[in-house]
This record gives structure tokens, sequence and C-alpha cells, in this order.
């Protein structure tokens, strides 16, 4: 049921990225739009699963940008990006993973119910690394449809935007969190 509820949060997360920054993004950067979001909500939806759940998390990741995929993307872009869509989507999917295990390689185990307790900032160093992965393996997989001149501006938004969807996820979060516990006092006055 929880990993359910991973997969409906990544495809809740896409959709507000498809109906609220895309818009605003392909007036901006029209290149770049097709492949990478300035502000990739479900990036945070990869980290926090992954620090929940572990590599437990990766198949609903992966259902859950298969189903996004199919609902919010234009067939049209989804057929130019056909050859390449299903590593786009396990580099995603693993991103969060493989950022998390180079830090546990690294001594650092900053999984939830690990050593550590939750830390905003180590979160966000996981979702750092795992949005220079992600970039850099989209950059790689699209690199036969990116012109030479927009690799650099693509790479760049992918990472920025995995990055600044994560940031977003985890303010919304904490603010659900306060909230929650402001109802839980008020519930038990």
């Amino acid at each position: 049921m929880s990993l359910l509820i991973v997969a409906l949060a990544y495809i809740l997360c896409h959709g507000m990225t498809t109906f609220a920054v895309t818009p605003v993004q392909a007036q901006i950067l029209p290149e770049t739009t097709v492949f990478a979001s300035l502000v990739y909500l479900p990036h945070g939806v990869r980290v926090l699963a992954t620090w929940v759940y572990g590599w437990k998390a990766i198949p609903a990741l992966i259902a859950g940008a298969i189903v996004s995929d199919l609902i919010f993307t234009p067939t049209e872009i989804r057929d130019y990006l056909q050859p390449a869509l299903v590593e786009s989507i396990l580099i995603g999917a693993l991103s969060a993973w493989a950022a998390f295990e180079l830090l546990r390689l690294a001594g650092r185990d900053l999984y939830a119910g690990g050593r550590s307790r939750l830390n905003w900032t180590a979160l966000v160093l996981v979702g750092a690394i795992a949005s220079v992965l992600n970039s850099i393996g989209q950059t790689i997989v699209y690199s036969g449809l990116i012109g030479l001149e927009e690799i650099l501006g693509v790479l760049l938004t992918y990472a920025v935007g995995d990055l600044m969807g994560l940031v977003v996820c985890m303010v919304v979060l904490m603010f659900v969190f306060r909230w929650m516990r402001l109802l839980g006092r008020d519930g038990a006055s």
C-alpha cells in the first residue's frame, strides 16, 4: 500500500509540474523544456521515497514515471523521445538510490532508520548528488536528440530542476507536518 502511495505521489507531482511549471518554462527555455524541467517535483518523491524505503522504492518510482508519461506527455513528444524513454525512466528511478548508496559506501548511512536522525540538509545533499547523477545520465541518454549547442543547457536544467523540485517538496512537507502537529494538539485539548 505504501509503495502505491509513492507511485501516486510521483504521478501527482508530475502532473503539477506539467500544468504549473512547464507552460511558464516553455516561454523562457523552449529548447530544453522537452527534456527537463526547472522545478521537477517528482525528484522530491524519488529522494524522499528512497530515503524511507531504500531500493524497494524503485519499482514504485518506475511505475509512477511510466503512468505519468502516459497521462501527461503529449503523444508527439513521447514519440520523439521514445527510443530513449525506457532508459530515461530507469536512470531517474535509480538516481536517488545511487546517491544514498554512494554516501553509505563513504560511511554516511542517511536512509531513514539508519544511524542518523532526520536531517533535511543531508537529504538536500543526497538530492543534489542524485540530481547530478540523473542530469548526466539523462543528457547521455538523450544526447542523440539534443543538439550539441543545447547539451550544457539541458544538463544544467536537469540538475537545477531536480534540486529545486526536492526543495519545494521538502518545504511543502514541513508545512504539512507542522499543520498535522497543530491539528493533533488542538484535537488533544
